[in-house]
This record gives C-alpha cells, structure tokens and sequence, in this order.
C-alpha cells in the first residue's frame, strides 16, 4: 500500500518552514472537551438514577427527567463531542495542509460563541424552554448563533485548505469537510421556525412533514456529526499512533464517497410504523441496510492499519481507546441496519434495545475515540510527549470499558424483555402483562446500567485529574512546520 505520507506530503520548500501553527483554539477546545465531558456524563448519571428512583428528582421541576434529559444529550454531543471535533479538525487540517489556520481570530471567535451556545442550553433546557425536536431542542435565538458559529467554522476550515502547501488533500480533510456542510444543512433546514417569542417559536413545517424533517436531521446528526467528523479523527490519530500507514488509502476514499451518499437517505427508518408513507419507511429501511458496507469497509481500515504493529496494542493504552473504539463502531453500525429492518423495529421499537444501541455507538465509538485522540493531542499541545500518568491513562480504559459493557448488556436485555412483553397476548387478544408490569420487571437492569454510567464517568474524572496534571506540568509548544510532514506514520 502506498504510505499516505506519500500520497498527501510531498516536501515543502524552506519558505514553508517559516512560522508556527496556530493552535489557541485547538488548546481550548481541548481543555473544554474534557470538561464538558465531566457534565455531560454526570448529568447522564443523575438521569440513570432518577430513572431508577423517580423520588430523586426531589419533586423540582427544572431537575426532573424531562428537562435533564435534553441537557443530557446536548451537553455529550455538542458540547463534549463538539469541542472534541472542533479541536481535532483544527489541528489536523493544519498538519494535513502543512500551514496555519486560515484567519485565527476566527477559530478563536468559534470558541468563544460556541460556549454561550453551551450555557445557554445549560440555563434554557431545566426551564423548560425547548422546541421539543430530538437533538434540536434549543430555541431559535440559540439556532441562530449555531448557525453563525459553523458558517464560521467553515470559513475557517476551508480557507486552510485553500492556502494549503500542498497539492494533496488528505482523507481525514474529506471526512471532516463532508461533517461541517452536512450539519450545516441540516441545522439550518430542520430549524426552520416561526418565533413567538424570545423563548418560544413553532416549527415551519407540520405534522408527518415535520417528523420526516425531524428524523431526517436526527439520523444525520448521527451520521455526520457523530461519525463523518469523528472518522476523519480515525484516519489521522490512528495512523499516527501505531505508526503505521492508513491500511488502504483507496478503501478510504471507496469508505468516504460510500458513506456520504448512503447515509442521507436512512432517516425514515425512525418513523416505521407511523403516518408517514409505508414505501418512505422501506426506502430508509433498504438504505440502512446498505449502509452496512461502507461502515464495516472503514473499520476494517482503521483496524487494519495496525497490521504489523499488533503487539503495539499490549502497551500503549491510547491505541487501545482508538482501536477498541472502531470495534464499538463496527457493533454500532451492524445493529442499528438490523433493528431499521421493520419486523425486528416492531420488536425494539420504544424500548431500552434502542437505548443500548445509542449508547454502543455514543459511549463505545464516540467517546473512546475522542478520548484517545484527546489522549494523543493535549499532551503535545503543552510541550510534552505524553500524558502525565500512563497509568492512568491504562486505568481509565479498562473502568470506561467495563462500564460500557454493563451499560448495553443491561439496556439489550431490558429492550428484548419490553418488547415481549409488550406483545405477549392471552388467547382472548387481552394483554398478558400491564405496562407497570414491564416497569417492575425492569428494575434491576436500570440500577446495572446506572452502575455502568457510574464507572464511565469515573473514568472521565480519571481523565480530568490526567489533564490537569499534564498541563500544569508542561508548557505551550510552538509547533514548526516540519519540512516533510511525516503526519501519517
């Protein structure tokens, strides 16, 4: 296989050499990723428990499962993997392209806006104030300032590539590029509001229109926020890890053209058994199927990229995070094609199965990748070649597994069990068990998965105290352009 660093890195001339990369902005998300990961998680877990004892909401309206649980969600993708994504992108468009970021002050401005994005969701979702859209909850105001921060991101992430040293564009770029238009379209369509007022606005469309709309977006912030841009993270810490070429730099361009075009199109497979239109069910059914090939295609490569260098695996535990990661994203993307199959979806449909596979993909892809490329990155950025404890670092990995483990084990379970019982019927067609029933019998594996998001958020504290040990120890790095960017092993 041709070596990516030939493929993407041909030498620069000494005029290239001059200067430094520009990485604030790629600092401070990195630090806020790791904090915003912290809440994020512990929200999770107050949410598991109240799940499992309603009582612990304290009768407070603003902290009870209905509120908290939006935060939740907004908090660990958009604030944790958010900041994750706009750290990453930043660092590796630069090293890819072999010059500084494209208008600085921008990315800057990019970090500074998204976090009034943040604690604006912070201070609106407990009060009540949402769209009650999956994903989409904040309130026009707040949309309105998402959408100025990404056509900001953009400007940014483009220019470089634009100013780049070299001809090449690298994978990673085309992964991350493919991210930041998709979520932009699908932000600013499913946004579409008529505001009442400062914390209140109606959604344009109505109806099936407006789920079709919904899902559409909603499976495509998966798609794209959480698997376009956290693949290009894939194809350049991986290979930089293992020192290690991209297995096959062909299958990843197949990998990119392959995913992009599937993807948009398995919304509907969300909606099986509504209003909408049986044939729109069957055609995002048929495309989450397909989807199956190109997802298996790019793990394959990230995993592959380890050939020859397996026994790397024994002791580094960042390629750990990076690798056991893709296995959690191989599940992840086997699963949820099966269950968008209409007879198994009639089975999980509303139960804790979909709960599980949410967060196979959320904890196990999601979050151990970004960690292990937080991992790589934040030492580096603070002028030192790894983490203060290496030990910890191995620590965290195996509580963060384990807790995974527990957490969609009991969620598989608890879904199967619903969805039986849900449909088990007495010769007469009157229901064998009453839905209270089903809340009782589920008890048990909502205390295991509350003990399971106990110890992922454990590990993040362990992360946490890494973190702040590392920087206090090191010192900002000025990071010259290298004459031949040896950026992908």
């Amino acid at each position: 296989m041709a070596s990516p660093a030939t493929l993407a890195h041909p030498a620069a001339t000494p005029r290239e050499t001059e200067g430094v990369y520009t990485d604030t902005a790629v600092r401070l998300f990195a630090l806020a990723a790791v904090l915003w990961g912290v809440v994020g998680m512990l929200v999770g877990v107050i949410i598991a428990a109240q799940l499992t004892w309603p009582q612990l909401n304290f009768g407070i309206p603003w902290l009870s499962y209905g509120r908290l649980r939006p935060l939740h969600t907004n908090a660990v993708i958009f604030a944790f993997g958010g900041s994750v994504l706009f750290a990453t992108a930043y660092h590796v468009v630069q090293r890819t392209c072999q010059t500084r970021l494209f208008m600085p002050g921008l990315a800057l401005f990019t970090f500074w806006a998204w976090q009034i994005v943040i604690v604006s969701a912070a201070i609106t979702l407990p009060l009540g104030m949402t769209q009650a859209k999956e994903y989409a909850e904040l309130e026009w105001p707040i949309d309105l300032l998402i959408a100025v921060v990404w056509v900001s991101y953009a400007i940014v992430f483009f220019g470089t590539i634009g100013i780049r040293k070299v001809r090449h564009i690298y994978v990673a770029n085309w992964f991350f590029g493919a991210f930041i238009i998709a979520v932009a379209l699908l932000h600013i369509v499913n946004s579409v509001a008529i505001p009442a007022s400062l914390t209140k606005s109606y959604s344009a469309y109505a109806g099936v229109q407006d789920a079709m709309i919904q899902w559409w977006y909603g499976h495509n912030a998966v798609g794209f926020f959480l698997t376009a841009g956290f693949l290009g993270i894939m194809y350049y810490y991986i290979p930089k890890q293992a020192e290690r070429p991209v297995y096959s730099y062909r299958l990843s361009i197949v990998h990119f053209w392959a995913l992009i075009f599937t993807y948009m199109w398995a919304g509907p497979h969300h909606l099986h058994y509504t209003a909408l239109p049986d044939w729109a069910q069957s055609v995002g059914m048929v495309f989450s199927l397909v989807l199956l090939a190109p997802s298996w295609g790019g793990m394959i490569n990230g995993i592959m990229t380890l050939s020859g260098a397996w026994h790397k695996l024994r002791d580094d535990p960042i390629l750990k995070f990076l690798i056991v990661s893709l296995s959690f994203y191989g599940m992840s993307t086997f699963e949820g094609p099966m269950m968008s199959i209409k007879t198994v979806n009639a089975l999980s449909h509303y139960t804790d199965w979909t709960v599980g596979h949410v967060h196979s993909g959320a904890l196990g892809w999601v979050g151990l990748i970004s960690m292990g490329a937080l991992y790589y990155l934040i030492p580096r950025l603070f002028g030192r070649q790894q983490m203060y404890s290496v030990k910890a670092i191995e620590l965290h990995f195996w509580i963060a597994t384990i807790g995974i483990v527990l957490y969609i084990a009991a969620m598989w379970i608890a879904g199967v069990m619903q969805g039986l019982m849900w449909r088990a019927v007495n010769p007469d067609g009157t229901l064998v068990y009453s839905f209270v029933e089903s809340v009782k019998a589920t008890f048990p594996y909502y205390v295991v998965r509350l003990a399971g998001g106990l110890l992922y958020l454990t590990g993040m504290l362990i992360m946490a105290w890494n973190v702040v040990m590392t920087v206090k120890s090191g010192k900002v790095a000025t990071a010259p352009i290298p004459a031949v960017a040896a950026a992908h092993a």
